[in-house]
């Protein structure tokens, strides 16, 4: 298992790596799971497709504002983001898919989780 502190370094140095037009032909083209961000375009949802030979593709919509019960029956405004996931499912049991976006929810609204 890869620690998230590595993945983060390998994920930035990517990022500035594609940014500036440097990756090479094999670190790009044989991905099995893909991240489809049309949020930072202010779009809050949208329906990934799946490219082919991949496995899976997430979607990821911008945060916005919206209105949710505080629990002492009243309303609070909090930040919330729409995520898909569109899968092969010759390659990836739906239930699988399901789970990982399950997960992924925790982590994103928990991080600290990852510390311990």
């Amino acid at each position: 298992v890869t620690p998230v502190s590595s993945l983060a370094e390998s994920w930035k140095d990517l990022l500035a790596r594609a940014r500036s037009k440097q990756l090479k032909p094999e670190e790009y083209s044989s991905g099995t799971f893909t991240i489809s961000n049309l949020g930072m375009f202010g779009v809050t949802s949208f329906k990934p497709i799946l490219p082919p030979g991949c496995a899976a593709i997430m979607s990821v919509g911008a945060s916005k504002p919206t209105a949710v019960p505080d629990g002492n029956g009243g309303v609070k405004i909090e930040k919330q983001m729409t995520l898909g996931l569109a899968a092969d499912h010759r390659i990836v049991y739906g239930a699988q898919a399901a789970e990982f976006l399950r997960d992924l929810k925790e982590i994103i609204e928990n991080p600290y989780q990852l510390l311990v």
